[in-house]
């Protein structure tokens, strides 16, 4: 029976829009699980959305939506994003479904009902974008929250508290029992040294906001973020549920790995352990904490601007190129810095110069010098071949020792050496002075193969990491399906190569400075070309638009459409003799209260219709994107001005 693998993300906030930091996480995890499928281990994929909390329901508020109509749709955008980033994921975990509140409550209770939570009275500074509560001496300065930096409000209500303290001791010996339980190194060390300070115990629930998982036993309450997000690894999988089979495959099985960024290495190194130990659950996991991803000027910030977002990226780029970037630039245990720079550079010289230039030489040559097919032969050999049939054999050692320890970018290294080293060997072997003489048609074959076989290990440790490419580089080679496999991975498996007629660019080089520049102008919001295009083909004359009768109305009332939930009524004096009815769509934006009395623009002279049984007669105007909808307002018109 296969070895199992269970990798899970951190379940990400839905107050705004992923960008790459949330990205890197995600793809980070799948290159890991791909790589995992690769070496044969039933693996399973989790990652999802953290719905609740105080922050939710203050952005739906100033979206004009409901809490739930606001995580919805980002659940919807998020897995619109990562099925465009082609991650490989097999569930995706939201704290609003029923099968995680049921579990949560659960768990809340039999904690409550053991002593290891308590009814009690918390008075601190909350940071709410951070959701926390933090002690006088955790703060910065003038009261500044020491995560996130933003200012606290000090506030006190009553809360369950969890008993950290309890547990204080026996965590701390499961740590330094497990040195590999947190990885990097640095960040057990970060970990140790808090747990030292000694633990307080944590609030776990609130009764200042409703959008939360209720507390059965006191419904006033909700379950704060901790108990509940931190909850999905297992509920996910049906802990505690009539269906536990996948909870006692994975959580139970051979690895199970958490990957979460630096900033919520606490919650998940020290709350949820606990957690795990007062529940009598076995603490199977490990623990990486990765760096972020910053700017030249420092952490990513959609207040300040300059926040990257993977969409744009691959729309420009491709979804390859993005991958590597990613994953190659990240160091170990380090923040990374992304710039227009090294992003075009890291595409031009590794993947276009070194990588993509490799392939498409070999093809040419091979289709040049033995009409596009060579065999291997044992028996034929020159000085340099030993030495790269070493790297090869040492690079996916390399490989292998790297990324079982997460190092992926230190993986990726390994194989851009050997990409290198195979560079070198055409150089060193000068195939086109072999070629000029015949009787060294057997050593120019060597040569070929060498390159071919070399390329079809390098294509075999990128399929975790370049999805498109790794598959193209496979098909012009014309490598087999049962040669792509990791235990294929032995110089001398490929017998005989068969290459396409004309090789395809596996990644087009770019005009360097150019592409800098377009790359700077669409992080600034500047770039044309991700504005939408207009339709030539359906121009509008200045003959068509006079047709319209757009005219300045007061909004006199407005109610909601008995039938339908997105619909409002409004009766609206357009300087006529009589109001006219119109039925507008916009129930999702606006309360009728808000447009009584407001001055708006219509169009008059459209042909009446009825809509769920109320007859509209004209059209509003209005603005929208993605997020939200506006009705077009006036100020100084009267009633029936025409608007051209």
């Amino acid at each position: 029976m296969n070895k199992t693998y269970y990798i899970t993300t951190p379940i990400y906030y839905p107050s705004g829009k992923l960008h790459i930091g949330n990205t890197y996480t995600t793809v980070f995890c799948d290159a890991l699980r791909r790589y995992k499928d690769l070496k044969g281990y039933d693996s399973y994929y989790l990652t999802g959305m953290d719905e609740h909390g105080k922050k939710i329901e203050t952005v739906a508020k100033e979206r004009d939506m409901s809490p739930y109509d606001h995580v919805d749709e980002m659940a919807s955008d998020t897995k619109a994003l990562w099925d465009r980033l082609n991650i490989s994921y097999d569930d995706f975990i939201r704290t609003t479904e029923k099968r995680h509140k049921t579990v949560v409550q659960k768990i809340f209770e039999q904690l409550l009902e053991q002593g290891d939570i308590y009814l009690g009275t918390y008075k601190g500074y909350y940071c709410m974008p951070c959701e926390s509560f933090f002690t006088d001496s955790q703060l910065g300065e003038n009261n500044t929250c020491p995560d996130c930096g933003r200012e606290t409000s000090q506030l006190e209500e009553e809360s369950y508290f969890l008993r950290l303290s309890k547990y204080q001791d026996r965590l701390l010996k499961f740590i330094e029992d497990n040195p590999d339980f947190i990885t990097p190194e640095s960040r057990k060390n970060e970990v140790l040294s808090f747990i030292k300070q000694g633990l307080n115990d944590l609030s776990v629930s609130r009764t200042t906001f409703d959008w939360g998982i209720k507390v059965v036993s006191n419904p006033k309450h909700v379950v704060y973020v901790w108990i509940d997000a931190l909850s999905n690894y297992i509920s996910a999988l049906g802990y505690n549920t009539n269906d536990d089979s996948l909870y006692q495959k994975y959580w139970h099985g051979d690895e199970v790995v958490h990957v979460v960024g630096k900033d919520i290495l606490r919650f998940h190194a020290i709350y949820w352990p606990i957690m795990l130990m007062a529940l009598d659950i076995p603490v199977t996991f490990k623990l990486h904490a990765h760096g972020f991803y910053m700017m030249k000027e420092g952490k990513m910030s959609k207040s300040k601007g300059g926040v990257i977002y993977p969409d744009t990226i691959i729309n420009h780029y491709g979804l390859d190129e993005l991958r590597y970037f990613l994953l190659r630039e990240l160091p170990y245990g380090s923040d990374g810095v992304f710039t227009p720079e090294s992003f075009i550079e890291r595409i031009n010289y590794d993947l276009a110069n070194d990588f993509g230039n490799l392939l498409n030489r070999t093809i040419s040559m091979i289709n040049k010098y033995f009409n596009g097919a060579v065999e291997y032969d044992p028996n034929v050999n020159n000085e340099f071949d030993e030495t790269l049939e070493t790297l090869i054999t040492q690079t996916v050692a390399d490989y292998r020792e790297n990324m079982e320890i997460l190092k992926v970018s230190e993986a990726i290294k390994s194989v851009w050496k050997l990409v290198s080293r195979t560079n070198k060997y055409i150089d060193e072997t000068t195939p086109w002075i072999l070629a000029k003489d015949p009787n060294k048609k057997a050593e120019l074959q060597n040569v070929m193969y060498h390159l071919a076989e070399s390329l079809r290990h390098i294509g075999v440790l990128l399929i975790p990491i370049l999805l498109d490419a790794s598959e193209s580089l496979f098909k012009q080679l014309g490598i087999p399906e049962e040669l792509r496999t990791w235990d294929s991975l032995e110089f001398g498996a490929l017998k005989q190569v068969d290459v396409v007629k004309k090789p395809s660019p596996l990644f087009p080089r770019l005009d360097g400075e150019k592409e800098i520049k377009k790359l700077q102008s669409i992080l600034r919001g500047e770039d044309k070309e991700t504005q939408k295009p207009v339709d030539e083909s359906n121009l509008a004359t200045i003959d068509d638009f006079n047709k319209l009768d757009l005219r300045i109305a007061k909004v006199l009332s407005a109610k909601y459409h008995p039938n339908a939930d997105k619909l409002l009524i409004l009766k609206v004096d357009a300087g006529e003799k009589e109001p006219r009815q119109i039925v507008a769509g916009i129930a999702k934006h606006y309360k009728p209260e808000d447009l009584e009395d407001k001055k708006v623009v219509v169009i008059v002279n459209l042909e009446p219709v009825n809509l769920r049984g109320e007859k509209s007669n004209g059209m509003l105007l209005a603005g929208s994107n993605k997020k939200e909808l506006k009705v077009l307002t006036v100020d100084g018109l009267k009633p029936g001005d025409a608007v051209s």
